[in-house]
């Protein structure tokens, strides 16, 4: 296991691969390294991967209070010191959900350290025509975990994004990592209503610098989740900025749900760029 002390708190890291060009794996609201794995081991052979839990979550713990409205340039930060530790810039970045907005102001604060970056799905929910209704939906599951709970919170998040949240207990017969990651994952929940669900969706990306950065920024969704919110800010986004949505299998996690063919996918992208 590999960590990186870093201000205020404690990185938990991961590195697959030892190729020429860099891949950094930002984690979107489980915050967490594990589900990259499959993705992360299909790079390995091209790329010297990095996968990490992001700051609070799994085994990256906070040492000190934060302060919520910095605590995604503190993601940021966290960011370019996983890449001067492991090295290898201009680094290849992907970023899914809260990962691709991290991923974004990243993109903007530090173009230098970009080759390409892909955001999938950012919930960047300012940018829709419907903003409103969204951001009244996640004020409402932040507003149930502190009233009902975890599991209501999360099973009215689910229906809202269009991902069930799947409740009770895993499976018989999960091996082992498998079922630690399942308890880190709902371990997470708590930090991520209470810190994450209504702020990371409420940040605005600098649009002016995104525009002049263009060549560097590939936008990507989910062929299986366009109808759904997370998918629609990219369409905006792409709209400003001249660029093209591409899809990627699966929804809006697809490098889990649909983790034998996105690897490829995400592969073809970066190679055509």
């Amino acid at each position: 296991m590999n960590t990186l002390d870093v201000p205020g708190a404690r990185l938990h890291y991961e590195v697959y691969g030892s190729g020429p060009t860099t891949l950094l794996l930002i984690p979107g609201g489980n915050g967490d390294a594990a589900p990259y794995s499959p993705l992360a081991r299909a790079f390995a052979e091209t790329h010297t991967v990095i996968a990490y839990d992001r700051r609070g979550y799994s085994r990256s713990p906070i040492d000190t209070p934060f302060d919520a409205d910095t605590r995604l340039d503190a993601d940021v930060a966290d960011a370019v010191a996983l890449l001067d530790t492991v090295g290898g810039a201009p680094a290849d970045v992907f970023g899914s959900s809260s990962g691709a907005i991290v991923g974004l102001h990243l993109l903007t604060a530090h173009p230098d350290r970009i080759r390409t970056l892909v955001a999938h799905e950012p919930p960047l929910v300012t940018l829709l025509p419907d903003a409103d209704d969204v951001l009244a939906l996640l004020d409402r599951v932040h507003d149930l975990h502190r009233t009902k709970g975890v599991e209501e919170a999360m099973r009215v998040f689910g229906e809202g994004i269009g991902q069930p949240h799947e409740q009770g207990p895993p499976p018989d017969g999960l091996p082992a990592p498998v079922l630690e990651m399942i308890a880190r994952m709902r371990g997470n929940f708590p930090f991520f209503l209470e810190e994450e669900v209504t702020r990371y969706p409420r940040r605005v990306p600098d649009r002016t610098a995104l525009k002049s950065l263009a060549d560097k920024l590939i936008l990507a969704g989910g062929e299986d989740s366009r109808e759904e919110f997370p998918y629609r800010p990219n369409l905006v986004l792409a709209a400003e900025l001249g660029l093209t949505v591409h899809d990627l299998p699966g929804d809006h996690i697809g490098y889990v749900s649909a983790r034998e063919t996105f690897p490829r996918a995400l592969a073809a992208l970066l190679d055509a760029r």
